[in-house]
């Protein structure tokens, strides 16, 4: 995963025990199976890795496990990269299949 690529969220869920934490750090919390865009991958000190989308916008807080002040970001397992056809990626085929079109018809004319 890197910025700019579209994942789903594939968990949402939050543990009972965690809930009070995850409401007070995260004003606007994901939804399962929408689609979001990474705007931001962070390391969290090798702790879990974390994305920031750019549908949802967090207000930083405090976090004392990595001594600093951040957005809070949600954790990459919650996720799964979205692998769509890019327009280069389109270009690309149609190229191909243009290459090998031509190369078709160029063995039927040697033929005839």
């Amino acid at each position: 995963m890197k910025p700019g690529d579209k994942v789903i969220c594939i968990n949402d869920k939050i543990d009972p025990e965690k809930m009070a934490e995850i409401r007070q750090d995260f004003e606007i919390w994901i939804t399962r199976d929408k689609e979001y865009t990474i705007r931001e991958i962070l390391d969290n000190n090798g702790i879990v890795t974390g994305l920031l989308l750019e549908e949802v916008h967090n207000f930083p807080k405090f976090f004392k496990l990595i001594n600093r002040f951040q957005e809070p970001a949600f954790a990459q397992w919650r996720f799964r990269k979205l692998n769509y056809a890019t327009p280069e990626a389109e270009a690309v085929t149609e190229e191909l299949e243009l290459v090998e079109q031509n190369e078709k018809e160029q063995q039927l004319v040697k033929v005839k």
